[in-house]
């Protein structure tokens, strides 16, 4: 068992380190058509994970509250949201198409870069460790199976962002070492804000539906403050839209065969 929890927690930072190997493989930066099909698909993953493997079993925990079910999970999205809200106001945190462009002021670009996908990569390792802590201590809605489906989502859209942080950084003449390890750095977050999560978890089963609905919460604030503004502004839109559409199918594919 635990050693399906450690599989489990590592394989989002295995799909980031992944995306950062791209520098390996591609030459300059990413195309903007490359960063919206990216983009958009990441958004899907994110937004349907949020529901299928997060905020549908918060639901069926709480169904004991008959008319009141929704509450819990409306009660925890709001404070994933609002958790999500503090950390960009007191972080030095910055838009993806802001670090592009960028302001030369302040932080080095590169930190901010580092930074801002760090800061997406938090609820996404809250979000498998809480449901690995679901599984651990007995919830019937949620399975091993379930679990790494929701694992595996996060590493399928942490591939983009494994790339977009290490592709600009390239692309302003980084060495393709260091360029790698400073995408691989911006997933270790994942596994440690699971781990913490999932021994969190154990001292607070009775609010596990708050828990799944927190991360899902924050999870969907990172989809709509950044995502999908990325994807959906300039050129190539359409293919952000596509490709968000793709990934959404993905994942709830996933959750529902491995569930």
């Amino acid at each position: 068992m635990y050693q399906e929890i450690i599989q489990g927690l590592s394989v989002p930072f295995i799909g980031t380190t992944a995306g950062a190997a791209m520098v390996f493989i591609l030459r300059g930066s990413m195309t903007v058509r490359l960063q919206k099909i990216l983009t958009g698909f990441a958004a899907g993953v994110m937004t349907a994970a949020s529901f299928w493997s997060l905020l549908a079993p918060a639901i069926e925990q709480a169904e004991y509250l008959g008319k009141l079910a929704f509450l819990p999970a409306a009660i925890g999205f709001m404070i994933g949201v609002g958790f999500l809200l503090l950390l960009d106001y007191i972080t030095p945190h910055m838009h993806m198409d802001q670090v592009e462009e960028g302001p030369r002021t302040g932080l080095k670009r590169t930190t901010k870069l580092i930074l801002a996908v760090t800061l997406h990569n938090i609820p996404e390792g809250m979000a498998v460790g809480v449901v690995y802590a679901g599984w651990l201590y007995g919830d019937n809605q949620i399975t091993a199976a379930a679990a790494f489906a929701l694992a595996l989502g996060i590493a399928i859209q942490n591939f983009p962002e494994g790339a977009i942080v290490a592709m600009p950084l390239r692309a302003e003449g980084m060495g393709k070492i260091k360029t790698f390890i400073y995408g691989t750095l911006s997933g270790i977050v994942e596994p440690i804000a699971g781990l913490i999560t999932l021994v969190a978890a154990g001292y607070v089963v009775p609010v596990m539906p708050y828990l799944l609905s927190f991360a899902a919460g924050a999870m969907i604030y990172v989809v709509v403050e950044e995502l999908i503004p990325e994807m959906s502004e300039g050129e190539h839109s359409n293919l952000g839209t596509v490709f968000f559409s793709l990934g959404f199918v993905l994942m709830m594919i996933l959750d529902i065969s491995f569930g």
